[in-house]
């Protein structure tokens, strides 16, 4: 049941508001059945025996209040053991005036009053199967911290003019090094808190001049197991080891204020920040060249969920619900965890691969938790090792898990098993590579004392230091290096590979990316419009094919499933062997790097095939889904081609006039003016000139429009005779096309004009616009090719043009000029599906025509950019658009479409039936028919 009919219900619902079948109509309301709800309402179904309760099993826990105390009665619901055993997914409590409802696996609540329920319709929606994201919110610390490193950066830098002669490779490990003793200092590891800036407070000058001779003999000492040489207030510092510190370098100079910015740094609180902060550091200290570099991408926590949940998430906290009560089974999801390889080829900072390693240590607390609740008689086995103990209890083995007696009270002491070394990543930059190491240190020693403190005396950790391997992270070119080489694989292993890979757009490539593109793609036809990140979607495919358990998912800008991209692209990914597992259909999302910068997303994740559901996200909405095809719709695996005629029943469109006269024969109003007063006999020679921004922004500009009769005349008006010249000479020096149309220097090289009317089209128009502004103008006008014409055509055509549902078509088939819409008339018009009209329909649609093009004449002083502004489009104009869009969809069907995703799923099926009529008939296939 889709969301609008919901909403639809909910509201007869209150209409029809009874407080005897309240709870039973609101789950038929969300689509379940009335055969289960009058079961449920006879008792059947019913597990509760208390009066003025329901509880349907993993759906709902309803109970009626006479008092007001609604929140207490809630509060102790949701801590009903008894209850809860059942699972139901709401908790609903009410006085039938307000009320009050708990998601119990999201923890989100509804508080409304009864009558108002409709406009909460989505809270409810996982009855009817359409799960909600969770968001979380990002620590405000990071961006704090990070705009503080920013200005130790910027000022080391100024000081230090020689600072990048080697690359920026020694600024690199300094600023990771700094970064980690902040951290160290907050989170102890070191012994002490502050242990860090208040030594370098104290033993350092006030000036600055020694404080990198002292971070120098700092980074010694941590890099040294025994130093009796150290003096004796780095004495107390510990050996931290794992390359962090072992290369030697050179700390850059500091100045006064170098100094002070440090020591502001150090006195922030580190423990608040969490390591996938240093993606948004990258950005915000590192050179200002790498700042909007490749790899240099940070991704929000919130973000990042929408890509590890229905990647592989979700599977596992189900197959946790599954386990529970049975601790076999939930010991083998344990051992399954820590077999797991999470691998982003982008990997930047590595955030990713960071909330990836917390989410599964979060989850292995979650089922040690379910093993401490229910097994009381559990040994250790003979596969793990011996417990030891030091003199004060602490356990120095590395068993994962042992029952124990201790100080006469047996226990459950446990180690994770889940280990950085699970982790791959791939990182073109040097400083984003050092900091994807460091942080995952960091992340691993934050879970730690997580792991400790959920286990409440249960879990053990072992020290952080000496530092050992933080994952595997290999520096280099994700196009060019083998990824099996990074992150090594059988057909057995269970890999699921993912991030946010460059964004940058076949148009825009550098030199260096278009060899890239054409290293990886050189078996493919045609990639020149290919986005970069294509790159990391068709390695990934290869990657993961023939091993069942490996899946990958990648945020990308939506261009790659739109327009010609497709057909260029996805045919080599979506074959008989791979298909699309799950998407997240186009939203805006914004990152915490400095400035903030936001981008129009989506994300497709890709897996073997197999029989199982897919699913579909659209506005945060889960849709158990058949099938996902290149274009992201519940639909057929084909693709839209661009087309030579229309697949309709629709005119030919055509590019307007092309004039290949470098503007010798366009004039302005002044210079037409200027020559038509001089000679008056000259004024029918000229015509008003439209292309797409003459069209948008009613730009007056005027052309020759000469027959070969005219040539006498303007040999005798010498501005045109010199014009005319001008031209010639101009297509005399170009290229054959030019040179071709010579002899008609005083014409267009084409030729068209309209007999009656004409349509204009503009070929590139704003994206935000909620309709493409296109004219409806007389045989006066000479439409030139930075526009597109439709000559002599019936009204009915402006009103398909017009259309909402068509501009849907153009916005996911058409192409783009940065942002903008580019219209294509083989892949927006010529492929677009419309049916065969009635007289009685096209009468119709006419007469809304008319009426656009009336509310248009009363604005006649306004520009169309001015009447298709969307803050500022005139009522009149708008509801007559409405009421044409109403009308052109009523040629499709009767029943209206609930929203654009249906819309276009209806389309594309109509596109697919239209085609392979056209297929069925067309002479190719029709001489292959025998005639018995």
């Amino acid at each position: 049941m889709n969301s609008q009919q919901i909403e639809i219900n909910l509201k007869n619902l209150i209409e029809a508001f009874d407080k005897e079948t309240f709870i039973y109509e609101l789950l038929v309301a969300y689509g379940i059945s009335r055969t289960t709800v009058t079961r449920l309402k006879k008792g059947d179904f019913n597990l509760s025996k208390n009066e003025g309760e329901v509880l349907y099993k993993k759906k709902v826990l309803f109970k009626e209040v006479v008092s007001d105390n609604l929140l207490n009665v809630i509060d102790e619901l949701t801590k009903n053991e008894n209850a809860l055993k059942h699972n139901p997914r709401f908790v609903i409590v009410t006085d039938y005036k307000t009320i009050l409802a708990k998601d119990t696996r999201t923890g989100t609540t509804l508080d409304t009053s009864i009558l108002e329920i409709d406009k909460h319709y989505h809270f409810f929606l996982p009855w009817a199967g359409q799960e909600k994201y969770q968001q979380k919110n990002d620590n405000h610390a990071d961006r704090k911290a990070s705009y503080e490193m920013a200005k130790l950066y910027d000022i080391l830098v100024h000081e230090n003019p020689n600072i990048y002669d080697d690359g920026g490779h020694n600024l690199n490990i300094f600023l990771s090094r700094i970064l980690f003793c902040f951290f160290a200092e907050d989170t102890d590891i070191f012994p002490t808190e502050g242990m860090f800036t208040d030594t370098l407070a104290q033993h350092t000058k006030p000036d600055g001049n020694d404080v990198a001779a002292f971070l120098d003999r700092l980074f010694i000492k941590l890099n040294t197991e025994t130093d009796p040489n150290a003096p004796v207030f780095l004495q107390d510092f510990p050996y931290v080891n794992g390359g962090l510190f072992n290369t030697t370098i050179k700390s850059p100079k500091f100045s006064k204020k170098a100094r002070e910015i440090i020591l502001d740094c150090g006195n922030l609180d580190w423990s608040e920040i969490n390591p996938d902060i240093f993606g948004s550091m990258i950005q915000a200290v590192v050179n200002p060249a790498y700042r909007s570099g490749l790899g240099m991408h940070y991704t929000s926590v919130p973000n990042i969920m929408k890509v590890i949940e229905p990647l592989f998430l979700n599977e596992l906290y189900t197959e946790f619900e599954k386990s529970k009560g049975n601790d076999t089974k939930l010991k083998k999801l344990i051992h399954r965890l820590s077999k797991l390889k999470i691998f982003d080829p982008a990997c930047g900072s590595g955030n990713f691969l960071i909330i990836a390693y917390k989410e599964l240590r979060r989850l292995e607390i979650e089922i040690i938790k379910e093993i401490n609740g229910t097994d009381k008689t559990t040994i250790i086995d003979g596969s793990q090792s011996k417990i030891n103990f030091a003199n004060n209890g602490q356990i120095i083995a590395n068993a994962p898990q042992a029952r124990i007696n201790f100080k006469g009270k047996q226990t459950q002491i446990w180690l994770t098993e889940i280990k950085l070394s699970q982790f791959y990543g791939i990182e073109l930059d040097d400083f984003a590579y050092e900091m994807a190491i460091l942080s995952l240190w960091l992340a691993e020693h934050q879970m730690n004392k997580e792991f400790i403190d959920q286990l409440d005396g249960h879990g053990k950790a072992k020290p952080i230091l000496p530092l050992k391997e933080a994952g595997h992270i290999t520096q280099g070119n994700a196009t060019r290096i083998d990824w099996q080489t990074a992150c090594p694989k059988t057909k057995d292993d269970e890999i699921y590979i993912l991030g946010n890979p460059p964004y940058l757009g076949g148009k825009l490539l550098g030199d260096e990316q278009k060899e890239d593109t054409a290293f990886v793609f050189k078996d493919f036809k045609k990639f020149n419009n290919l986005d970069y990140i294509a790159c990391w979607f068709y390695k990934g495919s290869k990657y993961i094919e023939n091993i069942l358990n490996a899946k990958c998912a990648f945020v990308s800008t939506n261009s790659i499933c739109q327009g010609t991209q497709v057909i260029d692209l996805w045919p080599y990914i979506l074959n008989d062997k791979i298909e699309i597992d799950f998407a997240v259909r186009s939203f805006k999302w914004t990152n915490n790097a400095k400035g903030n910068a936001g981008v129009t997303v989506i994300i497709v994740g890709l897996r073997n095939i197999t029989n199982a559901q897919k699913l579909l996200y659209i506005n945060n909405i889960e849709r158990k889904v058949n099938n996902i095809n290149a274009y992201l719709l519940e639909s057929s695996p084909i693709y839209v081609n661009k087309k030579t005629e229309p697949i309709s029943n629709l005119p030919e469109m055509n590019q307007g006039n092309i004039p290949l006269e470098s503007g010798f024969l366009r004039f302005s109003s002044t210079e037409k003016n200027d020559i038509v007063n001089k000679h008056p006999e000259t004024k029918r020679l000229f015509r008003r000139a439209i292309g797409s921004q003459e069209l948008i922004k009613d730009i007056e500009i005027w052309c020759l429009w000469l027959k070969k009769d005219d040539l006498d005349l303007c040999n005798e008006v010498p501005p045109i005779k010199e014009r005319i010249k001008k031209v010639y000479d101009f297509r005399k020096k170009g290229a054959q096309n030019a040179i071709s149309c010579l002899d008609r220097s005083h014409q267009f090289c084409m030729i068209n004009e309209a007999n009656k009317n004409q349509i204009v089209l503009p070929i590139v128009s704003s994206e935000n616009r909620e309709y493409i502004p296109i004219g409806f103008v007389n045989e006066d006008y000479i439409v030139i090719n930075s526009a597109l014409v439709i000559y002599d055509p019936e009204p009915y055509i402006f009103g398909i043009l017009n259309a909402k549902i068509h501009l849907l078509w153009v916005k996911t088939f058409g192409g783009k000029l940065e942002e903008r819409l580019r219209y294509s008339v083989g892949m927006c018009w010529y492929s677009f599906p419309f049916p065969e009209l009635t007289l009685k329909q096209k009468e119709n649609l006419n007469l809304h025509v008319f009426g656009i093009l009336e509310e248009r004449e009363k604005h006649s002083e306004k520009t169309l950019a001015q009447l298709y502004d969307p803050l500022k489009m005139p009522k009149g104009l708008k509801e007559a658009h409405h009421q044409l869009d109403l009308a052109i969809e009523r040629c499709y069907r009767l029943k209206p479409f609930d929203n654009d995703t249906e819309r276009l799923e209806y389309l594309f099926n109509e596109y697919e039936k239209m085609t392979a009529q056209k297929d069925l008939f067309s002479p190719a296939k029709t001489k292959k028919i025998k005639i018995k």
